[in-house]
């Protein structure tokens, strides 16, 4: 097990890199045409199969509470950039869908991004840092997420009880 100091040292320093490059990339994305918030979630459909993807599964990959998705969903369904329907292999619950609008408007939005996420990170970093950024990073995830399926991430709580 590491070091407790020092583990907290890692962390804040972290946290402290992601809010300051959260910052700067907030400050340069063209919030104009789109919120961040709302390229998140174009951003998580594009990359689903068929730009098509549950809303339960919208909600586990972005920061934003289950509410707060799906009215932020319906705002960007009623601009026409996506499309709700019933999940018919699931009849609780919703597919969400990029209309070819929202999926131009969100490479539109994208290639400015990129240019953003470019300059704040990779010109920060070489190559080989960025793959270990990404190793560790991916690392964490899992783990944490490993944590969080079996309930052993919340305070008071045991592995679920199989019902």
């Amino acid at each position: 097990m590491a070091d407790r100091a020092l583990t907290v040292a890692a962390w804040e320093s972290l946290f402290r890199a992601q809010v300051t490059i959260l910052r700067a990339l907030a400050a340069e994305f063209p919030s104009d045409i789109i919120s961040l918030n709302e390229y998140d979630v174009l951003f998580n459909i594009s990359r689903a199969p068929r730009r098509r993807l549950r809303l339960k599964d919208l909600n586990r990959s972005v920061l934003l509470t289950q509410p707060s998705v799906s009215r932020l969903v319906d705002r960007l369904a009623t601009r026409g950039l996506v499309t709700k329907a019933p999940d018919p292999t699931d009849g609780r619950g919703t597919i969400v869908a990029l209309t070819e609008e929202g999926f131009a408007l969100f490479r539109r939005v994208a290639f400015t991004h990129t240019d953003a996420i470019t300059r704040h990170v990779g010109d920060a970093l070489d190559e080989q840092e960025l793959r270990e950024l990404i190793h560790l990073c991916d690392q964490l995830r899992r783990s944490v997420g490993a944590e969080l399926a079996d309930g052993s991430a919340v305070p008071g709580a045991g592995a679920p009880e199989n019902t």
